[in-house]
């Protein structure tokens, strides 16, 4: 059984998307709707290798999600069929649209509101993130409650690799102990520590901002970060998608969880192929494989 991945912040690169979007009207309809909901060219962010706000939250966010949902879309025209979604972090947002949860109009609407509660906060509010690599995850929350100041796992992403976010000084404290203990450090680049506390000011904005939002029940399975499971209740994702601001991606759990259903094909659609190499790394006897181009989609067996 197939089911599709959508990756998050970080994957965004310029020109992301252009020759799917030049081969499929039905990718151009997306950054049609996207532009015209979000109030700015998504074209010109996408493609315009002279705007270099890509990175900054406020337009990232939009753009990946626009990116993946017209890998979505075009593979669709090709003979996609799957059973079941889902994202990490921000690519819960283009699961959402993908399996019928909301529209394209809302699922732009809500990501809007999304980028611009973040983007308000890294504006004014001290964060860092980093990925540790080669220690388990009780080591590194271990770690994290051995120094002074605010830093949690944030990102349980494989076995061997969690994200941890919080104020910057603790953060780097941490990352020092896990430096001295040979694991592997990356910084991210990050605005602010996204899925902890710090973003509790967001979380509420976004709140009132899609409370009014109309949700419906999906089309096929939707697996969770929040719960790291299959979500069956969808009677209040306002507050759901308040609480995954501030909670911790549940990746891991996620994927074991998706396993156990019995799924065996995972195809990351979006930039990069980050979901793709986790899912190798966690599961075996699986097929995983990533589409962001249109050569990468002629390639691709459904």
């Amino acid at each position: 059984m197939n089911i599709i991945l959508f990756a998050g912040q970080g994957a965004q690169y310029s020109g992301m998307g252009k020759d799917i979007f030049e081969s499929f009207r039905s990718a151009q309809a997306v950054l049609k709707t996207g532009s015209g909901i979000l109030g700015y060219d998504l074209e010109k962010v996408c493609f315009d290798e002279n705007f270099t706000e890509l990175s900054r939250t406020l337009y990232a966010q939009p753009a990946i999600m626009a990116m993946e949902l017209m890998c979505f879309e075009a593979a669709k025209e090709k003979g996609l069929v799957f059973d079941a979604v889902a994202g990490h972090s921000l690519g819960e947002y283009a699961a959402l649209a993908a399996s019928g949860i909301v529209s394209l109009e809302d699922g732009f609407r809500i990501i809007k509101a999304r980028a611009e509660a973040f983007d308000r906060v890294a504006s004014s509010a001290d964060g860092k993130m980093a990925a540790i690599l080669k220690l388990t995850a009780d080591q590194v929350r271990e770690v994290c409650e051995s120094v002074d100041g605010y830093v949690v796992p944030v990102n349980y992403n494989s076995p061997a690799q969690t994200v941890i976010a919080g104020e910057t000084a603790a953060v780097e404290a941490a990352c020092e102990k896990f430096s001295a203990m040979k694991a592997r450090v990356a910084p991210l680049n990050t605005e602010s520590a996204f899925h902890s506390e710090i973003m509790k000011p967001a979380s509420e904005e976004f709140y009132e901002k899609i409370k009014d939002i109309k949700f419906n029940a999906p089309s096929v399975k939707f697996f969770s970060n929040l719960t790291g499971s299959e979500l069956t209740d969808f009677s209040d994702m306002p507050s759901i998608l308040a609480k995954h601001v501030v909670s911790p991606v549940r990746f891991t759990d996620e994927l074991a969880a998706v396993k156990e259903a019995g799924f065996d094909r995972y195809i990351e659609l979006g930039p990069g192929k980050t979901l793709t190499g986790l899912v190798k790394k966690t599961l075996t006897d699986i097929t995983a494989f990533n589409i962001d181009s249109a050569e990468a989609l002629e390639k691709a067996e459904f």
